[in-house]
């Protein structure tokens, strides 16, 4: 049994959480992304503030979008043009950032008061209008906008996109302004994760000015943030964009004074780029890890990101039904040896459900059935009646994952005995969507998540609560009741030691059934030039305004 859908949690922040991973400098899909210090928001530089002169070559794919509300690819530029309202710290600490506090006595109304101040590029004062308005063209269905998911568990937002005909109303009512510097959120359920919520990735969440009303086209080209750095003319498609320090910026002042997101269609021209030395920025495909480690030496970063790859399984097949063949297929894969072989060992493989940069995640969860022992893995598949027919182990075309579901075939064939394991690529990501949806799949296959903001309760709920934000491309084929129930009850928690206890909990069970298999944590891999001094990130991603540069 499954319960209901409970909350109509929209799966548009699917394409989103696949974008972040797969395209970009900012990430690379299961396990492509490696290591510098994890700052857990922008944190004050020791500088006294902007070094005239300094620029930063940064390579980038064409953005496309650029407003918060409907950007999917172009992260990078628009968190160098707006400042989250909160920031969340490695520990799990909730630290202001544009917010001045974020608070509630029962979490379902929270009141966010803003820091006074601020100011948006244009000069226009930063006002709890500019968030409510913003929030509100972000959630009203007919704009179509591709980030309106993140506002989903807001008070009116159905009402914003009912299920048939056009909306009465374009306001939710869940958010109501007191003053210049504080509005109120509403929630349609309890759910003390919010102010996680408001960090980083959910540029959903981000204030747009009033001016930006009188043409959102031309917003769409040239957006007014109140971050660190500013725009001074409209992109044009495939063309470069440069930003520049924003003099009047309220929070740290950024180190550098410009960067330029150089356009580049090829992963591999912008990796040679930086090696001349034309690049100072550039994000590392797959196949590039090893020889990246040699050649950057220093200069090459995993970052820990909130992503973790699992490997799916198709629990519509009643072969699949027997846990001890669940455990079987886990077992019978060297994570550790694939990360070596494939990733130079810059990933570290699973031993939970949710990632480690998601406050609280129980290490070890999984315990032995995470641990490589063919040995086992073979009597287990044998106790549960062996195996019959063709195991096809499904990913998606064109990311470069080929080597790696290669290698888990391998292992499955000749770890499990089985003679028929065969791997699939298709077409494309969208054909591997549908045939996920529509339960076609004929064994093990690719399933990821990056989390767009740093809580257990993004991954667990994409994954195990139905309609939770995932979508069929990345749910569990099973999401057990009493998992749903846990999350539930910690959704009400206004208190992070209590939620983080009932995601343990939730945990313990999807270990004991197995419905997923996690695989490997994911890390955001970069290499720089020389000339980058200091690159510092958060939740993976670089903190672009405290990236320092020595000339």
């Amino acid at each position: 049994m499954q319960h209901p859908h409970r909350r109509r949690r929209r799966a548009a922040v699917v394409a989103v959480a696949f974008a972040l991973a797969l395209t970009g400098a900012c990430s690379v899909p299961a396990g492509d992304e490696p290591g510098s210090e994890e700052s857990g928001g922008a944190q004050p530089s020791a500088s006294s503030g902007t070094q005239p002169g300094t620029s930063l070559v940064v390579a980038e794919s064409e953005p496309g979008d650029l407003n918060p509300g409907k950007q999917i690819t172009a992260y990078d530029q628009v968190m160098a043009l707006y400042t989250s309202l909160t920031d969340v710290a490695t520990d799990g600490t909730v630290t202001m950032a544009a917010a001045d506090s974020v608070t509630s006595d029962d979490a379902t109304t929270w009141t966010i008061k803003l820091k006074d101040g601020w100011t948006f590029h244009n000069g226009e004062p930063v006002t709890s209008s500019s968030y409510v308005d913003a929030w509100n063209a972000t959630a009203y269905g007919p704009n179509a906008w591709a980030n309106s998911g993140q506002l989903a568990e807001i008070a009116g937002y159905d009402d914003l996109n009912p299920e048939s005909g056009k909306p009465t109303t374009d306001t939710m009512s869940g958010l109501a302004v007191v003053d210049d510097l504080t509005f109120t959120v509403t929630l349609s359920a309890p759910d003390g994760q919010f102010p996680l919520q408001l960090s980083q990735a959910q540029t959903g969440l981000f204030p747009i000015p009033e001016s930006a009303f009188d043409d959102l086209d031309a917003y769409n080209l040239q957006p007014v943030g109140q971050g660190p750095y500013m725009m001074t003319e409209p992109h044009q498609e495939n063309e470069d964009i440069t930003v520049v320090a924003y003099d009047d910026y309220a929070g740290t002042a950024p180190l550098t004074e410009s960067i330029v997101f150089k356009n580049y269609a090829d992963t591999s021209t912008a990796y040679n780029d930086v090696l001349a030395g034309n690049v100072d920025v550039a994000g590392v495909a797959p196949a590039k890890i090893a020889t990246a480690m040699k050649e950057f030496g220093d200069h090459f970063y995993a970052n820990p990101a909130p992503g973790i790859a699992f490997l799916g399984l198709p629990l519509w097949d009643e072969r699949y039904d027997d846990v001890r063949v669940r455990q079987a297929i886990s077992m019978a894969i060297d994570r550790d040896t694939i990360n070596d072989v494939i990733y130079g060992g810059q990933l570290e493989p699973a031993t939970a459900f949710t990632p480690p940069t998601e406050p609280g995640t129980p290490e070890g969860v999984c315990g032995e059935w995470c641990t490589y022992d063919p040995t086992k893995a073979k009597q287990l598949l044998e106790e549960a009646g062996g195996w019959s027919g063709e195991m096809v182990v499904t990913y998606p075309g064109g990311f470069g994952l080929d080597e790696l579901y290669k290698a888990y075939a391998n292992q499955l064939r000749q770890n499990l005995g089985i003679d028929e394991v065969t791997t699939k690529s298709t077409a494309d990501f969208a054909e591997f969507a549908e045939l996920r949806a529509d339960a076609k799949l004929e064994g093990p296959y690719f399933s990821r998540w990056g989390a767009l903001y740093p809580s257990q309760q993004n991954t667990l709920r994409a994954f195990f609560v139905p309609g939770g934000g995932g979508g069929c491309t990345n749910c569990s084929a099973s999401q057990p009741d009493e998992v749903v129930d846990l999350l539930e009850q910690a959704d009400g928690q206004v208190d992070q030691d209590a939620a983080i206890a009932l995601y343990g909990q939730a945990q313990e069970i999807l270990a004991e059934q197995l419905p997923i298999i996690p695989m490997f944590y994911e890390k955001y891999m970069f290499v720089t030039s020389d000339k980058v001094s200091d690159f510092p990130s958060s939740q993976g991603s670089p903190v672009w305004s405290q990236v320092a540069v020595s000339s």
